[in-house]
């Protein structure tokens, strides 16, 4: 069975260790003809903030972002941050995150595609245009055709997950899935890294909208949020269905 190898760690770990060591590489070949513009989504484009409005630092960016085209999963992750934060100070938090994934680990930018706030705010990650299918550096192995959705803060058991950050995560994926895929569903997916869960070309079949703790061994997304993933795939269903 594919889920043989799912290991969840005992304690949240470090965010310096959410989103391990599997650094985008640059591609040849037919994924550098997927730059163009994807097909026309399934569901609205929420509002988002973008990195200029955050006040990236594009000086770090170290590389020109890479794209994989088709988007066929959506990984879930939490930042580790606490929740205590004022949204107001989410751009200060992702500035932050931003030279810790850069200068900390080493990578070429933030390694999340998109990063969702407890009041439900999408802000744009990881660099190359939010429409356009960015592989980021969020869940080692998988990260080519899948978009990483972080939600800032840590989600141990019996936190409350705010109503708000469900819906945020849950409108950015509905916009950036495959419109074939059902967020509902199951899709075939192949481990490009033997440090995931699964040796590199192996095949799995994954939950469309998954927790980053289904390829690797983490703790992330936390379990609260975890609990809430069947929550956000009805949603995004929803979403998809109110534009047909």
């Amino acid at each position: 069975m594919w889920l043989r190898r799912t290991v969840v760690c005992a304690m949240v770990v470090p965010l310096a260790f959410l989103v391990f060591r599997d650094a985008p590489v640059r591609l040849v070949g037919p994924d550098r003809a997927a730059a163009k513009p994807a097909e026309p989504a399934a569901a609205p484009r929420p509002a988002i903030v973008s990195r200029a409005q955050w006040h990236a630092d594009e000086s770090m960016v170290k590389e020109d972002a890479v794209y994989t085209g088709t988007v066929k999963a959506v990984f879930v992750h939490h930042t580790g941050h606490t929740n205590r934060y004022d949204c107001a100070d989410a751009p200060r938090m992702l500035r932050a995150m931003e030279e810790m994934h850069v200068r900390g680990e080493g990578w070429d930018d933030i390694g999340y595609n998109f990063v969702v706030d407890r009041c439900g705010t999408v802000y744009e990650g990881r660099a190359g245009g939010v429409a356009r299918s960015v592989r980021g550096a969020h869940t080692t192995g998988f990260n080519a055709h899948s978009v990483g959705i972080a939600a800032l803060g840590t989600f141990d058991p019996g936190v409350p997950v705010p109503k708000a950050l469900i819906e945020g995560i849950a409108k950015v994926g509905a916009w950036k899935l495959d419109r074939s895929v059902d967020p509902r569903g199951f899709v075939r997916m192949v481990s490009t890294n033997d440090e995931s869960l699964y040796e590199r070309g192996e095949v799995v079949y994954l939950h469309a909208v998954a927790g980053h703790r289904d390829t690797f061994q983490t703790y992330c997304p936390g379990e609260a949020l975890y609990a809430q993933l069947p929550a956000i795939r009805n949603e995004m269903a929803r979403l998809r269905d109110r534009k047909r």
